[in-house]
């Protein structure tokens, strides 16, 4: 059953505690301070709090009383036994660090149970429970080098030499945007050498994007290709990461042809592109790997903010009589209903969205940096006070992972991109026939009837999985919904390699979320092999697989990676 399930997983895995960065947040247009001010949401909360004296009195007391148990020895509270902060035994084995670390967790304890009598709005909520976490993340004793016995040990252990070091990596991190503690080393991984190593060929070209062709891998294939559409504002190869690890490479080897669109990195030039050009892009591709294909049918795969726009997309060939040259459509980590789409959609509001959208107008794009500080706050202690104890206190060097060099390697947001996300967030556009528009087409995504297969991650805080999954009473078709034990980019990344992985699957779709996640049943691995094989049963049957990628019209242009992948 659903509640038997370890959403921990014993310890956070590297990839669940990245973030992509492919989710409109209006944060992102504003600097550190504004993050940790003081808000109309914490000022409304204070008020609803004064017309509950007796609540507040009973607080205190309860938090008075159980200081005065933590002073003399005998309180009982201790962290919780998945919170990494306060893994090392000297936590709770001397007696001093012991009476610091209750103190913090008995207060911690306080603010988060103020919060939830105050019987806040969801959005004021949000907010509020957003800026109470984050500074009581920040003053986690497990910060101070003064406390943290990480520190000592260390410095006992290296002779010293962890000061130097650590200070080296503060330095180096604060010079330049995002100014948080590096998640990775740059020179970790090489893309095309370590990374992004399937092979294939670039097929075409255009000013926005190269689409790259895999070669088959196998004797048959199924006939009916798979274009892949990743975040709009990342780099493709989270989809082909290292061996073993790759998606790409696991669908070639159960004989998929995989086609993937590797979006340039825009500059400031290209601030006009939004929705129109984007979906306009994907209708290319669609007709590029059908002509090379052969294939009267595509099936699609799309991720996150590219979800957000092959849905669109599929809402035009609709109207336009064309939808049947699509054969499924597979989404993943995608939210088209913004209402109570946890931060992201309580932060949206006229005002921030006109900020927001001049903000990233004076430039011309969104920055990558601005997008890495602003997701780095949703889960702080994994993605900041994490790497803070690690690289500055203990004076390490960040793990290796290619899930976090990815994470590192950020890109650009086109203002005008950046404009319609904001707009489209603040009036849920999606949600209602002819909210918004793609290529002048009115969208209503409850004509797509064409089959889909959804994923959304259990314990993902960009895309919350409860928004994902109302995308399956939204969409016309047959739906299947399957839920990824994982955060947002583990819930991706999440080959059949991962002894660890699990998910949830349930052929009932009650509109309630909380009724599936009931009724569902847990199914030990990865949900990769049920996707190839969903894929398999919409993939028109096997053919010979071509010997070569690419036809007399799309000639191989270069090798893959390609060349946008590169590009800084």
């Amino acid at each position: 059953m659903a509640n038997d399930i370890d959403e921990t997983q014993d310890a956070v895995d590297p990839a669940e505690a990245a973030v992509a960065l492919d989710l409109l947040l209006v944060d992102a247009t504003h600097g550190l301070a504004y993050k940790f001010r003081p808000r109309t949401s914490t000022v409304r909360m204070g008020a609803k709090l004064a017309l509950k004296p007796k609540t507040v009195a009973k607080r205190t007391a309860a938090l008075a009383t159980e200081m005065t148990k933590v002073a003399i020895g005998s309180s009982r509270i201790a962290p919780d036994k998945r919170d990494r902060r306060f893994a090392p035994a000297p936590w709770m084995n001397n007696p001093v660090l012991k009476r610091v670390l209750q103190s913090y967790l008995a207060a911690g304890k306080t603010a988060n149970d103020l919060l939830e009598d105050a019987e806040l709005s969801y959005d004021d909520h949000e907010r509020a429970e957003f800026l109470i976490r984050n500074v009581n993340d920040a003053l986690a004793p497990s910060n101070n080098p003064l406390v943290n016995p990480a520190t000592a040990y260390a410095i006992k252990t290296t002779k010293g030499k962890s000061i130097p070091r650590g200070a080296k990596a503060f330095a180096t991190d604060m010079k330049s945007a995002p100014r948080l503690p590096a998640m990775v080393e740059p020179n970790s991984f090489e893309v095309g050498k370590d990374l992004a190593i399937t092979p294939g060929s670039v097929v075409y070209r255009s000013p926005m994007f190269e689409l790259i062709q895999y070669k088959p891998t196998t004797e048959k294939v199924y006939k009916r290709p798979l274009l892949v559409v990743p975040p709009v504002i990342n780099k493709y190869y989270a989809f082909d990461l290292a061996p073993g690890r790759s998606m790409a490479e696991y669908l070639l080897s159960k004989g998929h042809q995989v086609f993937i669109i590797s979006w340039r990195n825009p500059t400031q030039e290209d601030r006009d592109w939004g929705f129109d050009e984007y979906g306009q892009s994907i209708l290319d591709a669609l007709d590029i790997t059908r002509d090379i294909s052969g294939s009267k049918k595509t099936n699609l795969y799309a991720l996150c903010s590219g979800g957000v726009i092959t849905t669109m997309v599929l809402a035009k060939l609709k109207a336009d009589g064309k939808l049947d040259e699509v054969g499924g459509l597979g989404l993943a980590v995608t939210v088209l209903d913004q209402d109570h789409a946890g931060l992201a959609s309580a932060v949206l509001n006229d005002k921030t969205a006109k900020a927001a959208i001049a903000f990233s107008a004076k430039r011309g794009y969104l920055d990558g940096a601005n997008l890495a500080e602003a997701f780095a706050w949703l889960r702080p202690n994994d993605l900041i006070w994490n790497y803070w104890v690690n690289n500055y206190l203990m004076g390490n060097k960040p793990p290796k992972f290619d899930v976090l060099y990815w994470n590192a390697d950020a890109t650009r947001m086109t203002a005008g991109l950046h404009k319609d996300f904001v707009e489209t967030g603040l009036h849920n556009g999606l949600v209602t026939a002819g909210g918004t528009t793609m290529l002048g087409t009115p969208v209503d995504v409850s004509k797509i009837d064409v089959d889909s297969f959804i994923v959304g991650g259990l314990t993902d805080h960009i895309c919350p999985w409860s928004s994902c999954y109302a995308t399956t009473h939204l969409l016309g078709g047959k739906k299947e919904f399957v839920l990824s034990s994982s955060g947002h980019v583990a819930a991706i990344v999440n080959p059949p390699t991962n002894g660890r992985a699990k998910y949830l699957v349930n052929k009932e779709l009650p509109k309630n979320a909380e009724k599936w996640l009931a009724g569902a049943t847990q199914k030990s691995g990865s949900w990769w092999p049920a996707f190839s094989a969903w894929l398999g049963r919409h993939g028109g049957g096997k053919v010979e697989a071509p010997k070569k990628v690419g036809n007399k019209t799309y000639k191989p242009i270069q090798k893959a990676p390609g060349s946008y992948v590169l590009e800084p």
